[in-house]
């Protein structure tokens, strides 16, 4: 079969199963979602044999140690996989949510409600846990997926997509919802962002040319991100001993992925207290550190970085730090603001450059985010003198408004 038959026959299936999925009850997909879990878990055996033939092929190829490690699944891999799944399930229904209610001054009520999209088409490179993370949000959001994952990861991702579908279908939705792209052909991706009347929304993971040749290409909705820069900033009000675990998490767990810690700053009044202990347990983890030239004098064992980094002054200082380093538009500045509850961790989000800022209290916990911003106030219309009359049927909308 032709690729782009391929690609548009799995995108009609997934077109016709997205609308019953959008039907299933909450506890048919939690079922579901459980039954994924336990899927990933029981062909744990079969799932890390492709693996391994996935990984001695980049092996073969001269793939990076980086690269490597983001392709190899373990048993505790696939158990964090599962994890993942049931913490998806737990979570409450997103669909048929009433977000904002309001009335109209002619007595009319009007609700935003929260419905499916209908069929996500996700393309990313060689993680083979995103396959299970994303057909885990679509299942429980009631959308249709297409998974194309890397070249890579195909014998592990096919595989893994299996699991996947057989468990939806076991809990009574259909199997059709979960929908691989099992073919390693570039041309698969450029016909799957030519489908506008069967695909509602592409999502890109990978590097920031591939991002942006999805995004110019498509002809499909993109939600994309981007190059982002991420750091974590320890206020003088923040807990050390807090502090020094959520910075060796979100650094040393697994450093290869993209959202691992990438710049601290830290608050000059805490950085006495926090610094040395914090080095020495990046040290015991094989992390090396660079800093500016206080930060050296506090940790001697600290490299000189390059360029002009340096500790925060005051806590206002990471939104002056966020212009410089952070990407305007799409990922600004700090990811993570640790400080004491109250006001004063509010600032830094008040000077961010994005469409919408949030303030992190976990890091480190997923490799991507996609955060829903509280809905803004609709703007009421200017009630208009005629509305009772003609609420009334006293006379028509438009009769006797005089006009220049």
């Amino acid at each position: 079969m032709d690729v782009r038959d391929l690609v548009q026959a799995k995108a009609r299936a997934a077109r016709d199963a997205a609308r019953a999925l959008a039907l299933c009850p909450t506890k048919i997909k939690n079922d579901a979602l459980v039954q994924m879990a336990h899927g990933l878990v029981e062909k744990t055996g079969a799932l890390l044999e492709a693996n391994r033939a996935d990984v001695e092929r980049a092996r073969g190829r001269g793939a990076t140690r980086a690269f490597l490690d983001r392709l190899t699944l373990t048993e505790s891999r696939l158990e964090e996989m599962a994890q993942g799944l049931r913490e998806i399930a737990a979570l409450p229904d997103p669909v048929e949510t009433v977000v904002e209610v309001w009335r109209r001054p002619s007595g009319i009520e009007i609700s935003r409600v929260r419905v499916p999209l209908g069929v996500v088409g996700f393309i990313y490179e060689s993680r083979p846990n995103v396959t299970a993370d994303a057909a885990g949000l679509c299942v429980k959001s009631g959308n249709a997926v297409i998974l194309r994952g890397g070249s890579d990861a195909i014998d592990s991702n096919t595989m893994i997509a299996a699991v996947l579908a057989k468990a939806v279908e076991k809990a009574g939705a259909p199997a059709d919802a979960i929908q691989f792209i099992d073919t390693t052909d570039r041309e698969a991706v450029a016909a799957l962002l030519d489908l506008p009347g069967l695909v509602d929304l592409i999502i890109p993971r990978g590097g920031e040319e591939f991002v942006r040749w999805v995004a110019e290409r498509s002809r499909v909705p993109v939600l994309k991100h981007d190059k982002g820069l991420v750091h974590v900033f320890v206020d003088a009000s923040a807990d050390p001993v807090m502090a020094v675990q959520i910075v060796l998490n979100a650094k040393a767990q697994r450093p290869s992925v993209c959202n691992a810690l990438e710049t601290l700053l830290v608050h000059r009044e805490i950085a006495p207290r926090l610094l040395p202990s914090l080095a020495a347990r990046l040290a015991e983890a094989g992390v090396e550190l660079r800093g500016c030239p206080r930060t050296c004098a506090l940790v001697p064992s600290t490299r000189p970085a390059r360029g002009r980094p340096r500790r925060g002054d005051r806590p206002h200082r990471p939104p002056r730090h966020r212009p410089r380093r952070g990407d305007r538009d799409q990922r600004p500045g700090p990811r993570a603001a640790l400080h004491a509850r109250g006001g004063r961790g509010r600032r830094p989000g008040q000077r961010v450059h994005a469409a919408r800022g949030r303030r992190t209290v976990r890091h480190g916990r997923g490799d991507g985010h996609l955060d829903l911003p509280r809905p803004r106030a609709r703007p009421r219309r200017r009630a208009r003198a005629d509305d009772d009359e003609v609420r009334r049927g006293r006379r028509w909308p438009g009769e006797g408004v005089g006009s220049a």
